[in-house]
Order: structure tokens, then sequence, then C-alpha cells
């Protein structure tokens, strides 16, 4: 292609390189200028952080200095504890060194009295056996002076005294005889006086038998004959194992277990009728079923428990609690049944709490257990109010309950209004006509006594009151008891008892001992 050059190209030509010209004249001279005023900003950049480097400088060697000194004080601070601390321990160690100077002197002075006295000793030990031969051989000449002035021989002279012993015991032997025919003339007295007063007051007569006796009625007289066995073993087995005296008379088919016992007489009754259902009766079987229906009587104490918590509404009490319960069915108080007393007690506790605003299930709760010490009262020494307390707070009831128990018959203080209504609910049960009887508790009593004395010997294995408190029957463990100790502790428990027992009449003490051998056929 071709293009014309003419003077106005050449014009635009020009202008066009002016403009090129001015135009990279005038950007040098932009970009010269910002440099300079970027190395101007470097500049005073720099300036400004020597500046900070400086003052930093020095502030991070004013702190180190100060540092350095806070150390340095805390170092010769702990050093001077350090040191004080140390001389402390010096002292110590001299005072203890000191004393232990002392005591080794004290020591020392010790071993050489110690010394003296062993010396002493021996001296004096070998005195006492010169004097002890000197004494023998005195003692020697005086038998040997007597006998020549008695004209008997040792042996002689003893036999002597053992004549004028015998003679001296069968004196009193009939000293004894005479004061036991007195005491049988006043026993015979008193009890005519006693059958005269029984007949004015006949109608107790079946109140007493239906808490010491109960009937066991037979298939068949037959079976009376079965019960009694050869020689009478089985009657004294049964007797033996159960505590109950067996009375076969001659009511038609029927058998009595006199017991003041009631829940010794429940164990005789349910053996006895077990075993005249299963028509094997020996004295293995006897023992048997005896320890079988005391376990089972075991379990039906907690059910008894149980129901009377229920009846009463009182839920959540401990299961050995339950079962001691269920034991005050069988326990008797001023011939009150004391499960049914409690019972009582719970209702009215409960009514009273009720009418003044108080805990219901509280009052209640307390009312059923405050006699639960009388389950255990004949094994524990004390008030059967404190160890009831005892047994309710060993097994998690609260102290309000605890401290009822233990006030309801002013062995503590009362503290509180479930105290104060606990008393006159157990009055008020107790005081209601016919609820109790004094003589019945007393004769009980008695008998408690007659057992827990015979039992307080060594060497028994089982007591049994009977005959109304008349007779104590003992066993003895034959492997500690001989023949001849068996008649010593019969004199010794007699003696116990006239000294601390007071009784009509005359008790007999019966100590059986027997031997059982046992061998196995293989």
């Amino acid at each position: 292609m071709y293009i014309q050059f003419t003077p106005a190209v050449a014009f635009t030509t020009a202008c066009f390189a002016l403009g090129a010209v001015l135009g990279f004249v005038l950007r040098k001279s932009f970009f010269e200028s910002k440099i300079r005023d970027i190395e101007s900003y470097a500049q005073k950049i720099i300036t400004e952080a020597q500046k900070e480097v400086v003052s930093i400088k020095k502030e991070a060697q004013l702190q180190g200095q100060d540092l350095v000194f806070r150390m340095k004080s805390d170092c010769e601070k702990e050093l001077n504890e350090r040191r004080q601390e140390q001389k402390r321990r010096e002292d110590r160690i001299a005072q203890k060194e000191e004393s232990f100077e002392r005591r080794a002197e004290i020591v020392a002075q010790r071993e050489a009295a110690c010394a003296r006295s062993e010396l002493d000793l021996m001296r004096k030990e070998k005195e006492n056996s010169q004097r002890e031969e000197e004494l023998q051989r005195l003692k020697n000449e005086e038998r040997l002076n007597l006998e020549r002035t008695a004209q008997m021989t040792a042996q002689e002279a003893k036999e002597a005294l053992i004549r004028s012993m015998e003679e001296k015991a069968r004196y009193e032997g009939s000293f004894i005889v005479r004061r036991v025919e007195a005491e049988t003339r006043e026993m015979a007295d008193r009890k005519a006086k006693d059958i005269l007063a029984l007949a004015v007051k006949r109608y107790s007569g079946d109140f007493v038998a239906e808490h010491t006796i109960s009937v066991v009625n037979l298939p068949n007289e037959e079976m009376k004959g079965r019960i009694i066995g050869r020689e009478g073993r089985n009657i004294r087995a049964i007797e033996a194992a159960t505590g109950v005296e067996l009375l076969v008379d001659d009511t038609p088919e029927a058998v009595l277990l006199s017991s003041f016992s009631p829940y010794r007489r429940e164990i005789a009754r349910l053996s006895l009728d077990r075993l005249i259902m299963d028509g094997r009766i020996h004295p293995t079987r006897i023992e048997e079923v005896v320890a079988k229906v005391t376990e089972e009587m075991e379990l039906s104490l907690r059910e008894t428990g149980s129901e009377a918590a229920f009846d009463v509404g009182v839920h959540g009490i401990h299961l050995e609690l339950l079962r001691l319960l269920g034991r005050l069915k069988y326990r008797t108080s001023y011939a009150q049944n004391v499960l049914q007393h409690s019972i009582e007690v719970a209702f009215l506790c409960g009514v009273m709490a009720a009418e003044l605003g108080q805990n219901v299930k509280e009052a209640k709760r307390a009312g059923l257990l405050h006699d639960i010490g009388k389950a255990v009262d004949h094994e524990v020494e004390g008030p059967h109010g404190l160890i009831g307390a005892d047994l309710a707070r060993r097994y998690g009831e609260s102290p309000q309950v605890v401290q009822a128990i233990m006030a309801h018959h002013e062995d503590a203080p009362p503290q509180s209004v479930l105290d104060v209504l606990l008393q006159a609910a157990d009055s008020l049960s107790g005081a209601r006509p016919g609820a109790r009887k004094e003589m019945l508790e007393t004769y009980v009593k008695r008998l408690d006594d007659l057992e827990r004395i015979a039992s307080s010997f060594s060497g028994i294995t089982k007591t049994y009151a009977i005959q109304a408190g008349r007779e104590v029957r003992i066993m003895v463990n034959s492997d500690l008891v001989s023949d001849d100790m068996a008649l010593v502790l019969a004199n010794d428990i007699c003696r116990r008892v006239e000294k601390e027992m007071a009784y009509p009449g005359q008790i007999k003490v019966t100590v059986i001992r027997e031997t059982r051998a046992v061998a196995f056929a293989k």
C-alpha cells in the first residue's frame, strides 16, 4: 500500500513524536518525585524504628535490673529463713543431746541400783533357803514330838479327824431332816389354805389353763402308748427336746402339754401333731421333727410380725424387727398377750396423734414397736424399754421412735409429744378392765428366774422349769460334768435358789447326765 508523504503528514508525525518525548519526560519526572518521597518515608520509618529500639532496649534493661533485684531479695530472704531453720534444728539437736545425756546418766544410775538390788536379792534368797531348811527341820522335829506325845501317827490323826467330821455331818443331817419336816408341816398348812381359797375363786382355773396348757387330740387311745414309748423313752425324748411337760391322763383321746412358755408349748404341739400324722415315733425322729418345727416357727414369726404391721398400717420395718415382733405373740405381760397389746397401743396412739395434729404414721410405728424389747429381755440384761430402743436404733428406726420407746416407762425423760402419747396409750391398753392379771405374771417371772439361776452354772446345756415351778430339770454336758460333779451341781443350784428366790413349798432340782455312743456300719 502506498502512503503519500505530504507536509501535513510530516507535521502530524513531528507533533506525535514531540508529544511522546514530552510524555516520557513528564513520567520520568513524576516517578523520580515518587521515588524521593518513598525514600524520605522509608528514612523516617527507619529513624523512628531506631528510636523505638533504643527505648525498648532501655526498658528491657530496667526490667532486667528490677528482676535481678527481686530475685536477689528473694534469695536473701530464703537464705535467711534456711539459716534460721538450721539454727532451730541445731538448737533442738543440742537439747535432744542434752536430754539423751541426762537419760544415759539416769539409766546408768538405775543399772547400778539394779545390780545392787540383784546382789541383795541373791543374798536374801540364800538366807531364805537356809531359813526354809531350818523351818523344815523344825517341822519334822515338831511332827515327831507330836506323834510321841499323842502316841499316834499322822495317818491315824487324819482318820480320827475324818471320823469327827462324819459325826458332825450326821448331826447336821439330822438337824436338816427336822427342818425339812417343819417346813413340810408348814407347807401342808399353807397348801390347805390355798385349796380353800381355790374353791372360793374357782373361776380363775379356766384362765390359768388357757395360758399354761395346750390340748393335743389323738386319733385313738392306742396312740397314747406309742407317745409314751417303751419304758417311757418317747415321752422323755419329747420333754427333753421341747422343754414341755406331757400329761397323759384319763382324758379320752387327748394329751395335755404344760409349760409356762407359749412358744415352747406351740413347738411341742406342732411337733406332736406331725409325729401323730407321720406315725413314726421314736427318739431320733422326735429330735428331727422338733428341729424342723423350730426352723419353721422362725419363718412363721416373721409372717406374724408382717401381718401385725400390715393391720396397723406401718410399712418399711426391718425384717429382724418383724421377726421379734412375731415372738411377742408368744409373750405375755400380766396375762396380756404382748403382740395384741402392741397392736392396741399402736391404734390408740394413732387416734390420739390424729386428734392433736401429730404424725399419725410415726405414732403408730412407735406404738407397735414400744415393747419390742420384751422379745429378748430374757436374754439381755436391762429394762425392756432400753433394750427395745437399742434394737430400734440398730435396725434403722428414726430417733423420734427410738426416744419414744426409751421413754414409755420413764427409762428416759420424755422429750416430745410422741413420748407422752405413747405413755398414755400404753397405760390405757394395760389399765382397761380384764386386760391384765398380776398373779400369772409373778408366776411366770418366778419360773424365768428359776431357769436363769440354773443356767448360770457351767457345763449346762438345757434347763426347763416344770411342775408349775416345783421342779427344774437340768441337762448337762457329759464331757464336762461327771456323775459325782452332777450331785455337787444339784446341791449348788439348790443353795443358790434358796438364797436368791422366794417361793412357796420346795423346789426339786434334777440334774440329768446322758451318755450316747454312736457308730456307723459301712
